[in-house]
């Protein structure tokens, strides 16, 4: 298996896991959020899905966000099943950007943005991007420990 494919496999399985967790938060807990400066379940969803796109529009540009406005603005939350509808197309855009680059893509293409102060090489920066997906999904069980909800079995 070559880098790509190990790639791909990761954000494969990573959103698995998200999705099998996401669809296991009953609906009265939707809205639910530890404290006042945190994300609510859905909230969280979102940004997941959301922040894929940006970040597939910062690899299209090399670093550099330009003048992005997210899909997402002003869109109603409904539940988890609208989240990965919309989403869905934005996904399998970023999967065949993925498919159609080499091997060596991933080492010659640096990720620049300077905003941040963060440069990286393209296929770091994409194990990133999935590392960030797998955070919030720890602090999504954790919520549901919190609400003391049953949790989806994510471990396989």
């Amino acid at each position: 298996m070559n880098s790509k494919k190990i790639i791909l496999l990761n954000f494969k399985e990573t959103r698995r896991r998200s999705i099998n967790l996401w669809n296991g938060i009953p609906l009265e807990y939707l809205n639910w959020k530890p404290d006042q400066k945190a994300f609510t379940c859905i909230e969280m969803v979102r940004h997941v899905l959301e922040a894929e796109h940006l970040f597939h529009t910062v690899i299209n540009n090399r670093g550099n966000l330009g003048t992005y406005i997210s899909p997402w603005k002003n869109l109603e939350y409904i539940n988890v099943t609208h989240e990965l509808r919309f989403a869905e197309n934005y996904r399998n855009d970023f999967f065949s950007m993925i498919e159609n680059l080499n091997e060596l893509d991933l080492e010659k293409i640096t990720i620049n943005r300077t905003e941040v102060n963060q440069h990286k090489k393209l296929g770091d920066y994409l194990n990133r991007m999935v590392y960030h997906e797998a955070v919030h999904t720890g602090q999504l069980l954790s919520y549901l420990r919190t609400l003391g909800v049953k949790r989806p079995q994510i471990w396989d």
